[in-house]
């Protein structure tokens, strides 16, 4: 990535931007190639969220995720460059697209504050490969046009150009110095209020019957075929009144905010939301932290009940169990990497809005060399997600479900221009489209596990979900 001696965001003026950017198209013109221009302006407190409502297009890709506990929000939107990939080699080929894009790319603003700089937002799905008629392809990434970002204090705004050696430069000068006039001074009495619909009129089960599924994953584990699969169920619902992913956006990030509220659109009118408590993995400088989740207990309607429940979680030899593949499965799928693997000796208990769960926090020094989406080729799927031994308990969920998981239980998540990144996994979530959301919720089932204890774990699930998507 180049930088230049010049940089238009200090005493910005027109003429100093039109300035810089004539010498983007020159280098552009040099280099035979079009360059990434990435301009990062420090700015006065802004609500992402409230930004992306004022830009929002149906037609257009964009990209948001919060986590309120740890202090973030991102968006972005419109597509400057997109890239999509399939197969097992998918997240090399992003890998080696980001680094081809970030040769060809010139960044100026304060690129150490959190957020500057281009980021490559992805959207993936669960399996390798997708069907034809799929919302998403099996990986997208995009740089966006637009975006802004808040990190506690620190909020920044990002334009992202593609200039080539005759790009029209008074023309992008004024978009760009429009854009920049509107984040300096964002007039939030414009953006309009986004509502979520009543109560769906219909719900639909998609697939077959889950307890069944349930009792034959059972006996192919009694017989030793796999330790643990994860299977979930999907619910097609209709409303009175077209889904707005952002109305339900603003509901998921107040109501669960140790969560991911995310949402993801594909600009053909869909988008992916949800609120996802996993993350699956996150590099900032040379250090990386993942997390193994695993396990299921309600919330209590009082303190005392809810502890109870978090006793039980705790003490439940099929939990615990449940939670130490996953572990195992973290430390077996990175072991190639020369990782020394940090975290305590126990898992604690994670507690969200609606279910607790058993939470281990783990992290580790990365070697040179290795790259986020190394990490995320190996860690995805999780057994919290997918199963154990991972080859035959995905053979096992692809026999066991009767529909296509789409981005449900993927990585999502973003890669900055220094290499770090953070990717969650795309689990409470939905598929909206119009007046439809296609719902998701998934159980582990291990030795000991029942047909109805698992549906009830998916019920619960599906509730919560149902509730932060309308106005039920």
């Amino acid at each position: 990535m180049k930088t230049l001696p010049v940089n238009p965001t200090e005493n910005v003026t027109p003429e100093s931007l039109r300035a810089f950017l004539v010498r983007c198209a020159a280098l552009a013109g040099e280099a035979g190639r079009p360059q990434l221009v990435s301009i990062s302006l420090a700015v006065d407190h802004l609500d992402p969220l409230a930004v992306l409502e004022s830009i929002f297009e149906p037609a257009e890709l964009h990209f948001y995720a919060e986590r309120p506990a740890q202090g973030f929000a991102v968006a972005g939107a419109e597509a400057v460059l997109e890239f999509s990939a399939s197969g097992p080699g998918r997240f090399a080929a992003a890998r080696d697209h980001i680094a081809r894009v970030l040769t060809d790319t010139i960044a100026v603003g304060p690129l150490d504050e959190p957020f500057a700089g281009p980021h490559f937002f992805f959207a993936s799905s669960f399996t390798d490969e997708v069907g034809k008629e799929a919302p998403f392809p099996a990986l997208r990434l995009f740089v966006p046009r637009w975006q802004v970002a808040r990190k506690e204090d620190s909020t920044v705004a990002v334009a992202n150009l593609r200039i080539t050696a005759d790009a029209p430069v008074d023309l992008i000068t004024a978009k760009v110095w429009k854009a920049h006039t509107k984040f300096r001074a964002f007039d939030y009495r414009r953006a309009k209020r986004k509502d979520r619909p009543s109560a769906p009129r219909e719900a639909e089960e998609i697939g077959g019957a889950y307890q069944s599924a349930v009792a034959r994953a059972l006996q192919e584990i009694a017989r030793g075929d796999y330790n643990k699969v994860v299977l979930a169920r999907a619910r097609r619902l209709t409303t009175p009144e077209e889904f707005h992913p952002l109305g339900v956006l603003n509901h998921l990030r107040q109501r669960y905010p140790a969560c991911y509220a995310f949402s993801i659109a594909n600009g053909r009118g869909q988008s992916f939301i949800g609120a996802s408590p996993e993350r699956l993995v996150r590099v900032a400088g040379d250090r990386m932290h993942t997390e193994a989740l695993a396990g299921s207990a309600p919330r209590g309607d009082s303190a005392s009940e809810d502890a109870a429940f978090a006793r039980a979680l705790l003490q439940s030899e099929k939990d615990q169990r449940e939670h130490r593949l996953v572990l195992e499965s973290i430390e077996c799928q990175l072991a190639d990497l020369g990782l020394k693997l940090e975290h305590a000796g126990q898992p604690r208990v994670l507690g969200l809005a609606n279910v607790q769960h058993l939470h281990l926090p783990i992290s580790a020094t990365l070697p040179a060399g290795v790259h986020i989406l190394d990490l995320v080729a190996r860690l995805h799927p999780t057994p919290a997600v997918g199963g154990s031994p991972r080859d035959p308990a995905l053979a096992a969920l692809a026999r066991l479900e009767a529909f296509g998981r789409g981005l449900y239980a993927g990585p999502q998540g973003w890669v900055d221009h220094r290499g770090g990144g953070e990717f969650f996994v795309g689990i409470r979530s939905a598929l909206v489209d119009g007046c439809t959301a296609t719902v998701y919720a998934g159980a582990g089932i291990v030795a000991g596990s029942t047909p109805e204890k698992e549906f009830a774990e998916t019920e619960l699930k599906f509730k919560a979900l149902i509730e932060a998507l309308t106005n039920s």
